[in-house]
């Protein structure tokens, strides 16, 4: 036994009952027992409540006939494939209008944002109206107005707008000459790879040459001369192996070419007029967030306007932004989902929409839609956190 501080006896010894890491241990036991017991309460009720119905449970539709057809497909389908095909033509459907929206938001965010900065008064205050417009309007009133407002008041195939490079523009969508690659286009591609992963380990050497002596290579305009260049040499002397078959617009319709259907124009144009606001924002706040003194270091040693954007400013604006990037794009990506509302055949359309209707498992359909989303969310996080780590700045 031994003396307190206040002359009480106290035991070495503390009872299990009061020892802080065996409580921890107790009440963590208690709460994942209390998680467990309500999803089984969950499943169990659900799975009754289907047998009460009739039913079907499990995924034994995956192999049955769809018998419905999709308007937009990257990979063969018809009416006989089956509906496990169906959800691979919707999730392909949902990736391409992300990644496309992707890329030209992040173009038009990054310029709106730099035109945010502009000395020119009228320049910056039309930036930020286009910011506090589409920041502020929802994004399902955007897409309306894009498919119902915009493209579906275009004009019949018949009276086609015609634009540069023989596209044209009606009800049906926008036509585009499609390319035939012959055979020979292998060699020019195979080039055009060589030279991209040559000019990548130059790159390489030109950061290690640059952290070792302080002199950075002047390998990037000699890499990307080369990209281009050999490439095109290779396609010449292959005899052009590349064809467009041009669309033409007749006396009632307009035939040949390929064509992007009016929901996937307007679910690319609505997403990227959306997110590019936000992403604006982004990109100001990044470019606010350096010092000023760094914009008067990089004029006092010469360089122009331009010269000090791409030099100084925004490889450590990208510490601010990449992070926020990362946010906007789960976001496009999950708002892709609206497409349902003009009829895009995205993956809850065709899944979630026509299949469920047709199957009646929607604890299923909706079950591996929110996988797909999560699988989504969780592949570009990752991407993006890698990118994140490649332009951070390392302090020596």
């Amino acid at each position: 036994m031994s003396v307190g501080v206040e002359g009480r006896p106290s035991d070495s010894k503390v009872v299990f009952y009061n020892d802080p890491r065996i409580r921890s241990l107790f009440f963590q036991f208690l709460l994942l027992a209390a998680i467990v017991a309500l999803f089984w309460f969950a499943y169990d009720n659900t799975v009754a409540n289907l047998k009460k119905r009739n039913i079907a449970q499990g995924f034994a539709f995956w192999d049955v006939e769809a018998g419905f057809d999709i308007s937009q497909t990257l990979i063969s389908y018809s009416a006989a494939s089956s509906y496990g095909r169906a959800f691979w033509v919707g999730l392909l459907n949902t990736m391409l209008v992300s990644l496309v929206s992707i890329f030209f938001a992040t173009l038009l965010g990054v310029f709106i944002g730099i035109l945010r900065l502009s000395k020119n008064w009228l320049v910056a205050n039309l930036a930020m109206v286009y910011v506090e417009i589409f920041r502020n309007v929802p994004l399902l009133l955007i897409l309306y107005f894009w498919y119902r407002g915009v493209l579906g008041l275009l004009p019949e195939p018949r009276d086609s707008i015609k634009l540069p490079a023989d596209i044209l523009l009606n009800t049906r969508g926008l036509l585009m000459p499609r390319p035939i690659f012959a055979d020979a286009f292998l060699y020019p591609l195979i080039a055009f790879v060589s030279t991209v992963i040559l000019g990548a380990v130059l790159f390489w050497w030109a950061r290690r040459v640059q952290a070792r002596t302080g002199q950075r290579p002047k390998a990037g305009l000699f890499s990307t001369g080369m990209i281009i260049g050999l490439p095109l040499i290779v396609f010449f002397l292959s005899g052009s192996p590349l064809s467009f078959d041009i669309p033409v617009q007749g006396r009632f319709n307009a035939s040949g070419g390929m064509t992007l259907p009016p929901e996937f124009v307007s679910m690319v144009i609505g997403l990227t007029t959306y997110t590019a606001a936000f992403i604006a924002e982004n990109v100001r706040a990044g470019i606010v967030a350096i010092s000023k003194g760094q914009t008067e270091a990089a004029q006092a040693l010469g360089l122009s306007h331009g010269q000090t954007i791409r030099l100084v400013i925004m490889p450590q604006a990208l510490r601010v932004i990449v992070p926020l990037l990362n946010s906007e794009y789960l976001s496009l990506t999950k708002n892709s989902s609206l497409g349902v509302s003009i009829g895009y055949p995205d993956l809850v359309n065709v899944f979630t929409g026509t299949v469920l209707n047709q199957t009646g498992q929607a604890v299923e359909m909706v079950s591996v839609t929110m996988l797909v989303y999560l699988t989504l969310s969780l592949l570009t996080s990752a991407f993006m956190n890698w990118f994140n780590r490649r332009v951070a700045l390392v302090e020596r």
